[in-house]
């Protein structure tokens, strides 16, 4: 599950709301979180914790350092330094009351550092008992094989669902390749496989879909008649289309695990669905007559969004 929603990244919430979330995720076995410390500045990390304090070593834990944000500006920048990086972790730690996290990210790579760099830091985290495995976001398969060089990679997570298909130009290759986890982030497509669909007009200040491409107009309205025969697709199947849509990722290969982010227990309970879904050849093929690949209008960052990932293709 990703957390970037208890930070309000999609709307408000409360800490209660998000205990609740974690709780349903112990329920239905859902096991591994992943959040990051610019979340909120922290607050991801600080709900998280608050809820680990009667509920201790039931997650694999995952956060990721390496951007900075002007607390008063909310102005981006990279920095992937060493020890940056270590006064990072330490607070995610604090924030997250623990001594340990399992995967350990580099949220955006700093180009002025060679990622070879960057892995020696990591791997002293690692051989220090800090992190269990390295991992990167939003990174290049060229990038990924000189880390790989260095030291073995967990995981690499890129967004991926059936509206962004572009990890499938090499990085989802490249994971299976080298024995890397490879790890959708918004496989339900910021909310447009929801059982409702997004409002534009309703996005709360800070909702990071604001101004992103796909979410206006005249796009989001050619987006939103496009999805209508796969929610019908979906309907006739007995399911929901936030449940096929995640099955049609974990269809994708054994090595890939999306993380749904949501702040509620309800929807949770919707994405752990397509767990059990299994699909045939023959829904799979209705799914790519229905929405093939370059279906979405619009792109899935803006300008300023794209700053930082790693273009390949």
């Amino acid at each position: 599950m990703g957390c970037g929603s208890f930070a309000g990244s999609y709307g408000p919430t409360d800490v209660k709301e998000s205990h609740a979330t974690l709780a349903k995720a112990l329920d239905l076995g859902v096991d591994f979180l992943d959040t990051a410390n610019v979340y909120g500045m922290g607050v991801s990390e600080q709900v998280i914790g608050a809820f680990l304090k009667d509920h201790p070593n039931r997650f694999k834990i995952a956060t990721k350092a390496g951007i900075r944000r002007d607390p008063e500006t909310n102005a981006r920048g990279f920095d992937n330094s060493a020890g940056h990086l270590r006064e990072a972790l330490e607070t995610s730690l604090k924030n997250l009351g623990v001594d340990h996290v399992d995967l350990y990210y580099m949220h955006r790579r700093d180009q002025r550092i060679p990622i070879e760099d960057v892995m020696e830091t990591l791997v002293r985290f690692k051989a220090e008992g800090k992190i269990g495995g390295i991992g990167f976001s939003e990174i290049a398969p060229t990038s990924l094989h000189r880390a790989c060089a260095v030291h073995p990679v967990m995981a690499v997570q890129s967004e991926y669902s059936l509206w962004t298909r572009g990890p499938e130009l090499g990085m989802i290759r490249a994971c299976r390749d080298l024995g890397v986890a490879f790890v959708p982030f918004s496989p339900l497509g910021r909310g447009v496989f929801g059982k409702k669909a997004p409002d534009p007009a309703t996005f709360a200040k800070g909702d990071f879909r604001i101004g992103t491409p796909r979410f206006t107009e005249p796009n989001f309205s050619a987006n939103m008649k496009a999805l209508v025969p796969f929610k019908d697709f979906a309907a006739s199947k007995g399911t929901t289309p936030a449940a096929l849509a995640i099955a049609w990722v974990l269809s994708r290969g054994d090595h890939l695990i999306p993380i749904p982010g949501t702040r509620s227990a309800a929807h949770l309970e919707d994405c752990a669905a397509g767990a059990a879904l299994m699909l045939s050849p023959q829904d799979l093929a209705e799914i790519d007559r229905i929405l093939p690949p370059g279906f979405a209008h619009g792109d899935r960052y803006n300008d300023t969004q794209w700053v930082g990932v790693e273009r390949y293709c």
